[in-house]
């Protein structure tokens, strides 16, 4: 499996044990300059690899902006690592939080979309935006991309808001929610702080069995043919 940081934040690089301000070169380079690939990805201690992110991949949206095909350049990564017998049978790209140039390209390169959706009225709010960048990106760049559903997080069953918005996902959206909710816990906090996943600081947690059994869901769900796909999401 590899993982593509697609963050300026570097939030997924530094919460694999990894500081992004010691790094010399990352996909920034790849995307911008045209860096092999299999140079920036490094072997991490949870058992998959990352290509991590810098605060350099700021500049990227400015610097692609105006390059033609600037939504197929992660698409083209992908491609070159399959040509140099480089496979993986996972790659997940971790978006940022904006519907940039990034974000496109990434919906652009991919197969599924899964959106992570905090259970708070100003989250929820946010999807109505990307599903419509979404449909932009089936009509011109990628007409086999799939939305997987919503996985709640930071979910807290005890409030009555949390039930709502996640009752409401489903209705307002005509989308499939991945269960079970990731629960709110400060275990996910504690477990960047030691520079591993919660899976490695927590295995027994709730919050490590709930992203287990998401994960079992979805690798079902991308095993489905397309066709019974479309008519679970339909209804």
């Amino acid at each position: 499996m590899l993982l593509v940081d697609l963050d300026a934040q570097s939030c997924l690089t530094f919460s694999l044990g990894i500081d992004p301000e010691d790094l010399e070169v990352s996909v920034h380079q790849v995307l911008t300059q045209g860096l092999d690939p299999a140079e920036v990805i490094l072997a991490t201690d949870e058992g998959v690899d990352l290509m991590p992110a810098t605060i350099e991949l700021a500049r990227a949206e400015a610097e692609l902006l105006t390059r033609t095909g600037r939504e197929h350049v992660l698409r083209t990564m992908i491609e070159t690592l399959a040509e140099d017998g480089t496979a993986y049978d996972w790659i997940l790209l971790d978006c940022p939080p904006s519907l940039g140039v990034m974000t496109v390209a990434a919906l652009t390169a991919a197969d599924g979309v899964l959106i992570p959706l905090q259970c708070e009225t100003l989250s929820h709010r946010g999807v109505g935006q990307l599903l419509d960048t979404v449909h932009d990106v089936r009509r011109f760049t990628n007409r086999s991309l799939e939305v997987w559903g919503v996985l709640p997080t930071l979910y807290d069953g005890r409030t009555n808001h949390a039930r709502t918005v996640l009752e409401t996902i489903s209705e307002t959206y005509g989308l499939e929610v991945v269960e079970p909710p990731i629960p709110k816990t400060i275990k996910f906090a504690e477990a960047p702080a030691a520079g591993r996943s919660i899976l490695a600081t927590s295995r027994s947690s709730k919050g490590a069995q709930a992203y287990r059994d998401a994960t079992e869901a979805l690798v079902a769900r991308a095993q489905r043919p397309r066709s019974r796909r479309r008519k679970g999401r339909a209804s």
